[in-house]
């Protein structure tokens, strides 16, 4: 009987990033995979990033962990998306080489000499005293922690049409429910829903009638420790094509043959991504939708057409997708299908995302109820660290929501059961204007400190929190005098704009008409000051929001302050003050702070009050 420290059921993004972050910590690390599946494979679009996902990817790696390493290795098309809104909602997305992807997750995780792959699938797991024995097709296992990262694979059903079969992918073993694996596991009573559409194949596309999205060499890659603009792999481009009348009335008229629809799949799917089904009958005027065409990889057949996701059959995929312009003649290489699984209620999760009524046992990923690789990788993150730091006895990493995404999604994850597939926005941040990309090494430094690791990264880090601080002075302390040329430079049209005094580079900074970045960077170089693009553009960007962060700061110090008061839920369930229905969630979600409390969805503000009350 092979023995670990903890075991990861799963490799998958969640998976991956558990083990790897496990395993710093000098405790032996299992992942048990199935059979015939790359570690960090990307079944859906294969890209990282995106309007909110992009700053989870740099908080990981600013915490140390591997999606933006990969991502950087693979990436075969980089892009800035919101670029022209503020820099609270730019974010980066890369898409990916899939195969390369998988090989460089397989290659970095094999250099860990803690971590063991084991390729078996599982088909029991019983609960002992010492932790968990996990009995596979193979062997039995012995673990102290577990961790969960099964992503779509409990129950699995795959739909195209009429067709049904099992599995959490295509061309994969089905995986036993959870109700077989830990009976007391409580899950939710719907299940959930996602898609691919279908892939085609590249050489049958006309690309002269779509338009071209090139790569953009000025993004800067994930990794911190990577020279920022130097691509790892051969640049291409992604297209814009579009549907229209044709192509929306071919999916109406066929709309019995649509298991989305006809009763054949009953999951919840995810609002904010529908699949072509969803667009077409729940906004029957509008005809146009965008689609995506993205490579999947560079020496792979097929392309990725992101907006067209369905569960039709195969010969009305093959009619729409043709009568889209410049895929007249398309070939379909693999047809898309929709995939039915379960999931947990994530109310009995703590903010560890450890099992709150099974100690050692955690859960992350899609089984959780999210979706998206980087919102797996951050669970994964979470669950692993925080499984080693107890194992060794050492208090818990847990990210606040008003200095991280990642923090905003465990606690929502929490506090809340879900009712549709959860997916990270930067409106569900309360402090956005602070969570950036551009700041996200200053953000997780106070956390990857508390893991006393000492790295490459972490030297770097502390060189570069220190750099920050030395500029950030240099801003408030250097003045501009009003004869400099920079003045009339920097000065804009109009009176309203024009710059006639002595100035400081902060003041100069916070013009609205200037461009923070390419501002400081012109003053540093007419002072001689040679400093990093990345040094310059969080310093540039923080003093550019400073007095909007500024004028609310009061308040979510007000608010972190409450938000971290802990609360006896089981007086506060016990009170004759509060509504029952109030005392029911209570009950269910078992609040520890007043910050969990305020997320559940139902808590009136009169028992907000109450509780405040008392606390106070």
């Amino acid at each position: 009987m092979q023995t670990f420290d903890i075991t990861i059921i799963g490799g998958g993004h969640a998976g991956i990033e558990a083990a790897h972050i496990a395993a710093q910590f000098g405790v032996r690390v299992g992942i048990i995979t199935m059979p015939g599946i790359g570690l960090g494979s990307a079944p859906c679009n294969p890209s990282v990033g995106g309007v909110g996902k992009g700053q989870v990817v740099r908080e990981l790696d600013a915490l140390g962990g591997l999606m933006g390493i990969l991502a950087d290795k693979a990436g075969i098309q980089f892009r800035t998306l919101n670029d022209s809104k503020g820099f609270a909602v730019q974010s980066s997305r890369v898409q990916i080489d899939k195969d390369l992807y998988s090989i460089e997750a397989e290659k970095l995780i094999a250099t860990i000499s803690g971590i063991v792959v084991v390729r078996e699938k599982v088909i029991e797991i019983k609960s002992i005293d010492e932790g968990f024995e996990i009995f596979t097709t193979e062997r039995t296992y012995r673990t102290k922690k577990l961790i969960m990262t099964v992503g779509t694979f409990l129950n699995g059903k795959l739909h195209t049409g009429s067709t049904q079969t099992q599995g959490g992918r295509v061309g994969c073993e089905p995986s036993l429910g959870l109700g077989s694996l830990f009976c007391e596991i409580k899950t939710l009573p719907m299940r959930f829903k996602t898609g691919t559409p279908p892939r085609i194949d590249k050489a049958t596309i006309d690309y002269t009638k779509l338009e071209e999205q090139p790569s953009d060499a000025s993004v800067r890659n994930f990794h911190c420790l990577h020279e920022p603009f130097v691509r790892f792999s051969e640049q291409v481009s992604c297209y814009l094509a579009r549907t229209n009348p044709e192509t929306m009335n071919i999916i109406r008229v066929n709309k019995e043959r649509s298991p989305m629809f006809n009763g054949q799949i009953k999951g919840v799917g995810a609002r904010y991504c529908p699949s072509i089904e969803d667009k077409a009958y729940r906004y029957p005027d509008k005809n146009v939708h965008h689609v995506f065409i993205e490579p999947e990889g560079l020496n792979l057949n097929t392309m990725y057409p992101s907006g067209i996701s369905s569960s039709l059959p195969k010969d009305i995929q093959q009619d729409y997708v043709r009568s889209i312009e410049g895929l007249e003649k398309a070939e379909i290489l693999v047809y898309g299908y929709a995939v039915e699984y379960d999931v947990i209620d994530t109310t009995e999760l703590s903010l560890t995302l450890e099992h709150t009524q099974f100690p050692n046992l955690y859960f992350a990923g899609q089984v959780n109820g999210t979706s998206g690789y980087e919102e797996a990788a951050g669970q994964g993150y979470i669950a692993g660290v925080n499984a080693a730091l107890t194992l060794l006895g050492l208090d818990p990493l847990i990210l606040s929501r008003h200095e991280s995404y990642i923090g905003v999604m465990i606690e929502d994850l929490a506090s809340n059961t879900r009712d549709e597939p959860y997916r990270l926005f930067t409106a569900r941040s309360e402090n956005r204007l602070f969570i950036r990309e551009d700041n996200s090494l200053l953000r997780m430094f106070p956390y990857r400190s508390q893991l006393h690791l000492n790295t490459a990264l972490d030297a770097y880090q502390r060189k570069f929190i220190n750099a920050y601080e030395e500029l950030m002075s240099f801003c408030d302390e250097t003045m501009i005098p009003e004869t400099s040329p920079l003045i009339l430079e920097f000065s804009g049209e109009g009176d309203l704009q024009k710059l006639s005094k002595r100035m400081s580079v902060t003041e100069i900074l916070k013009q609205a008409w200037l461009n923070p970045v390419l501002t400081l960077e012109r003053l540093l170089g007419y002072h001689g000051v040679t400093v990093s693009l990345d040094l310059i553009r969080t310093v540039a960007i923080s003093k550019k929001y400073d007095g909007y962060i500024k004028r609310s700061e009061s308040q979510f110090e007000r608010l972190k302050k409450m938000d971290g008061m802990k609360i006896d839920w089981v007086g506060i369930s016990a009170s004759k003050n509060i509504s029952f229905e109030c005392r029911q969630r209570i009950i269910r979600i078992k609040p520890d702070t007043f910050g969990q409390l305020k997320l559940i969805e139902g808590i009136r503000p009169a028992t907000l009050a109450v509780v405040a009350a008392k606390a106070l």
